[in-house]
């Protein structure tokens, strides 16, 4: 009898310590529903990232190895909208079984022998329409670069449309950002840092509308109305200089953390390829699965986004990079 009573004293007590934890999954600091002004040019940003995301996860659809000739019309799209904003574009194509695969490279110029800031997003989706994963971050990605396509210092800036992200290429050396890391490391290129932008578009104004990773819960918000930026502790001053930026220009809800790269879920989007050569990187995110209950399903449709919000985080963005490009010509580029 002693020992049953142990035993069912030891369940109770682990069953206790699981609700715990279980708790702080969910954000626990109360926070008030996001209200934004309205202008005519996050309008027209806003109208722009809605028509991009409805191209790709509306009219193209599902776009990866087994959807080729739909990935392949995604890549002609995204270039086309570059060179609508004066980028040159070039392509660096490679093979997995057979098939042919590339990354979209845009800059105008010499841009990767100037030590450029990275901006990129992956364009393929996981065998479903991919509205927020990632159509919302392709969209945002070409709104900066068409934003910032007449600002001094875009000749250091390269965009980067990354295919392959998804599985079975996910975290493998076949991982299009991953090929493009190598080829930086190889050709000893130096870059000032990469922001790798990764689901931007979902958010929800309801309580209890935001899950953590065990623990984290407490110390963050409980609405998922917010966008965060995501660091290791190599990139810590970036993280810092981008959020310092963003704030500089809009009164969106931002969140930063910087933590080990090997927590998983940190390191889940392209920024993980340049950490492994070493490189700066930063995630932009709405925080994915812990937010996005469409994430990886079939429901992951445009009308599910809010590209008003979408459009006042690209806006901030577009602040925060004009800060970093501003820091390095007045260091001549070093």
């Amino acid at each position: 009898m002693k020992i049953i009573q142990k035993v069912f004293a030891l369940l109770f007590k682990a069953a206790i310590a699981v609700l715990i934890v279980m708790s702080t999954t969910f954000g626990w600091i109360p926070t008030a529903s996001v209200n934004l002004p309205s202008s005519q040019s996050r309008h027209e940003i806003s109208s722009y990232l809605s028509s991009v995301v409805h191209k790709l996860a509306g009219e193209i659809g599902t776009r990866n190895y087994r959807h080729y000739d739909r990935l392949e019309m995604a890549k002609d799209f995204i270039a086309q909208e570059f060179e609508k904003s004066g980028y040159e574009v070039s392509y660096q194509t490679y093979s997995v079984n057979n098939q042919s695969f590339s990354n979209i490279i845009a800059a105008k110029g010499n841009a990767l022998e100037k030590n450029p800031l990275i901006i990129g997003a992956h364009y393929d989706s996981c065998f479903n329409p991919g509205a927020d994963d990632n159509g919302s971050a392709v969209a945002g990605m070409l709104s900066l670069a068409r934003l910032l396509s007449k600002e001094k210092g875009i000749d250091r800036i390269v965009f980067v449309a990354f295919v392959n992200e998804e599985p079975p290429f996910f975290q493998t050396g076949t991982m299009g950002s991953r090929v493009f890391t190598k080829f930086l490391k190889e050709g000893n290129i130096k870059i000032q840092g990469a922001i790798v932008l990764e689901m931007i578009g979902y958010y929800s104004n309801d309580w209890f509308s935001q899950k953590y990773l065990p623990l984290l819960g407490p110390f963050f918000p409980n609405k998922g109305n917010f966008v965060g930026i995501v660091g290791d502790f190599q990139s810590h001053k970036l993280v810092g200089k981008l959020a310092k930026g963003f704030k500089n220009a809009s009164r969106f809800p931002l969140r930063t953390i910087v933590a080990p790269r090997s927590i998983p879920g940190i390191n889940f989007s392209d920024h993980w390829s340049f950490w492994q050569e070493n490189y700066p990187a930063v995630m932009v995110t709405d925080t994915a699965y812990l937010r996005n209950k469409n994430y990886h399903q079939q429901t992951d449709l445009p009308e599910t986004l809010n590209y008003e919000y979408m459009a006042e985080v690209v806006w901030g963005l577009r602040s925060a990079v004009l800060g970093l490009m501003s820091d390095v010509n007045a260091q001549g580029g070093n």
